[in-house]
């Protein structure tokens, strides 16, 4: 996943994931010193949540002596997600949350000049998406997540997930053990997500069947062998609107701002506005 020299931008959120993935990068880190390594924290602009955050995650950086770089939704996109929870909109808060955090963060690496963007996902996340795009019957989204790699632009920064194999509890476990601070606190808008029901019903399945999350994410890998043709269909182009790369005309994210600005799900050519509740 990475390389002596590169400069990594590491996605932190102030959670116990987030914060295991900085320290053990940073271990890493002091022993390759052509390496960097970058906190990118994305403020969503959520009243009496992510401003804990925001305070964690710079005492964090400040312990370990790592930039420790901050960005907003207010500022990248003019709207925060306070402001999205309260309208009528035609998807749940999640949707636009995911993916606008997801633009947040490859426009901030890119502009950082990061060569790759570290993000905490762990087995419990994967095994959850994967199920979330059967239920949704995004064959195609379920093909792409499951490719190691990507041909896209070169204004999309390698996305790497060191965590992807290993269970929530665990990295819950190292973060206890090492004594760190991580906030607990639930996003106050994620409460009817889909992704909640979907962790439940996991973790309730893998006590009675022990090692059926990574099957669960085993089995999408598998369909790697397919994503090349989807590749191939829906090859990366350049948004229309911002320029980021996009198997569509208009990526998911500029859709979503348009929507939020319009009042209104106007579909741009090829560009679905889907609920994809993360």
């Amino acid at each position: 996943m990475l390389e002596p020299h590169d400069t990594v931008a590491v996605a932190l959120s102030g959670g116990k994931d987030s914060v295991t993935l900085l320290r053990v990068l940073w271990k890493l880190e002091r022993r390759f010193p052509p390496a960097r390594l970058i906190a990118l924290t994305v403020d969503e602009g959520i009243s009496g949540y992510r401003g804990e955050a925001i305070s964690i995650s710079r005492e964090v950086c400040e312990d370990l002596k790592i930039e420790h770089v901050v960005v907003s939704f207010d500022e990248l996109f003019g709207v925060t997600m306070d402001d999205v929870a309260s309208r009528r909109n035609e998807l749940k808060p999640c949707s636009y949350c995911g993916v606008l955090r997801r633009k947040a963060l490859n426009e901030s690496a890119r502009r950082l000049g990061a060569t790759k963007l570290a993000t905490a996902h762990n087995l419990d996340d994967e095994a959850q998406t994967a199920l979330i795009n059967v239920m949704h019957g995004d064959v195609e989204r379920i093909l792409q997540a499951s490719q190691t790699t990507t041909k896209a632009p070169a204004s999309f920064i390698p996305r790497i997930k060191p965590l992807a194999e290993v269970l929530e509890r665990e990295t819950a476990l190292y973060a206890y053990a090492s004594g760190v601070r991580f906030q607990t606190t639930p996003c106050p808008h994620g409460h009817d997500a889909l992704r909640g029901d979907i962790r439940v019903m996991l973790n309730r399945l893998e006590l009675k069947r022990p090692g059926l999350k990574y099957t669960i994410a085993r089995s999408f890998e598998r369909l790697s062998e397919t994503a090349e043709k989807i590749e191939e269909r829906r090859a990366f182009r350049a948004c229309k609107i911002c320029g980021d790369p996009t198997p569509n005309d208009v990526c998911e994210a500029c859709l979503m701002l348009r929507t939020l600005k319009t009042g209104s799900a106007i579909a741009f050519e090829g560009t679905p506005l889907t609920d994809r509740s993360r």
